[in-house]
């Protein structure tokens, strides 16, 4: 099970895009220190649910870089 975020408010991180092109660790480690409580890291075409969580921030990661970015 997912652990719930322990805030309702995500960070006010404006630029989730920043993280696309960062080695996965690096970003993974960025996003938590800007305060994201859950980061996670997908290859590219997984099969993931669509439900949105507060506090969430995902990565597509090709080769250990990511690729993508997005919240929820």
């Amino acid at each position: 099970m997912t652990p719930k975020p322990s805030s309702s408010v995500p960070p006010d991180d404006a630029a989730p895009e920043s993280y696309v092109g960062l080695a996965a660790g690096r970003a993974e480690q960025l996003a938590r220190d800007r305060g994201w409580s859950v980061v996670r890291s997908l290859p590219p075409g997984s099969i993931i649910t669509m439900e949105y969580l507060e506090g969430r921030i995902n990565f597509e990661v090709t080769g250990g870089t990511v690729t993508r970015c997005w919240l929820g």
